[in-house]
């Protein structure tokens, strides 16, 4: 559900290694260190390294004390083929530009972890012919790379592909044995009800290949949530899912179980402040959840003005933050501690009061406003039966929470 993405670099076709036939590198010429502890990995934010400017992952590391990144996303070439390129564009074969992004952060003491698919483009569970010819593809990423995480972001269009997802889930499987202590999370969908339909089919078959990754997290936003109390409940509502697929106790599912969010405002107009982060965490330590990650530290900044206009930006926030606010509670999920030279102020605007609420029976014209799911609506034009939601071409501007 990251809708927020530009085209990466130029395409070219690569060759295939053979499935499984390494293990996991530790000592690759790209600068890999011993792995940190898998809490680490539990909390990297993604980033991407090529697109939508890229923060200095250096800076963030300087002033957070975050050591993990979530580097996004690995992809099918836009040409077709079972090979692996950043953002179906940069070939991995050939990449020395994310290289040395991994290599800074490695120097500093941190790590890696790598996230394929997303939201759009073309998956290689969708191009490659099977399960171990897309374990193949993926361990060229690992091997390239000295990976010791990897990150299966499973959503639209691929998890409404049958035997795209049954390629992804074999791979995951193959490359959990064949490299050993490979923290794997898989990442998908998140409703109200804990995820949707396409979701639970992805568990299903995760069942069926007796697959178990470190974690399975949902993305609860972009789905009509409204702050952290629609996102806790969410959680909880997928631990039942969890439960009742693999047969877990419920301390043994949210050990399996993670939560990826997204900072400030959402694809759809939501929004999630400092305040809902930490809510959020709380819920997380305080059940021993297994990963808290979000998207993205390229929008951990504030645009300018802070809420950008009321629009959704893929290089910052929409809401009044400090730089790298967001990214400070990764780092409390993992267990350390940012400087205390960076305060992390969070900024409580005081709440405007709330207009008549909207009915879907009465007619309103241009300039009429009224409130819906605590937010108050401007109409642009003539409307009725259309119930105010954040979209351009709607008949309802959206004038913030109330």
């Amino acid at each position: 559900m990251r809708r927020l993405r530009a085209c990466l670099g130029a395409a070219a076709a690569v060759g295939l290694t053979a499935a499984g036939t390494t293990a996991l590198v530790a000592g690759h010429a790209s600068g890999a260190t011993s792995a940190l502890g898998n809490r680490w990995y539990a909390a990297a934010p993604y980033l991407m390294p090529l697109d939508n400017d890229p923060p200095d992952a250096g800076t963030i590391m300087d002033a957070t004390g975050l050591k993990a990144f979530q580097l996004a996303f690995v992809l099918a070439p836009n040409g077709g083929g079972c090979s692996p390129t950043w953002g179906g564009t940069a070939p991995v074969s050939s990449d020395t530009a994310v290289q040395s992004v991994i290599s800074t952060i490695r120097a500093k003491g941190g790590d890696v972890s790598v996230s394929i698919g997303g939201y759009g483009g073309t998956k290689l569970g969708q191009t490659c012919s099977d399960a171990a010819a897309t374990a193949a593809a993926y361990q060229q990423v690992i091997t390239k790379y000295g990976l010791h995480a990897i990150d299966f972001d499973l959503e639209e269009p691929e998890y409404e592909n049958t035997a795209a997802i049954k390629n992804e889930i074999g791979a995951a499987k193959i490359l959990q044995q064949n490299n050993p202590g490979l923290y794997v999370s898989v990442t998908t969908a998140g409703t109200a009800d804990g995820t949707g339909w396409f979701g639970k089919q992805m568990l299903l078959e995760a069942k069926s290949q007796g697959f178990t990754p470190n974690n399975f997290s949902i993305m609860p936003f972009d789905g009509g949530f409204n702050g952290a109390a629609s996102q806790t409940s969410a959680l909880t509502n997928f631990n039942s899912i969890l439960q009742s697929t693999f047969g877990w106790d419920q301390a043994t599912a949210y050990a399996h179980e993670g939560f990826s969010g997204m900072n400030g405002r959402s694809d759809t107009g939501e929004m999630f402040s400092q305040a809902d982060f930490q809510t959020v965490l709380d819920y997380a330590t305080g059940h021993n959840m297994d990963r808290f990650t979000f998207w993205s530290l390229n929008r951990d900044r504030q645009c300018s003005p802070p809420d950008n206009g009321g629009r959704t930006s893929g290089t910052c926030s929409s809401v009044a933050q400090n730089s790298w606010d967001f990214a400070k509670y990764s780092v409390k999920f993992a267990g350390a501690t940012p400087p205390s030279t960076t305060p992390t102020p969070t900024p409580t605007p005081t709440p405007t009061s709330c207009k008549t609420a909207w009915s879907s029976s009465s007619v309103y014209t241009a300039g009429d406003e009224v409130s819906y799911q605590q937010h108050n609506w401007k109409a642009k034009w003539w409307t009725q039966n259309e119930a105010p939601a954040a979209s351009d071409w709607g008949p309802w501007q959206d004038e913030g929470a109330c």
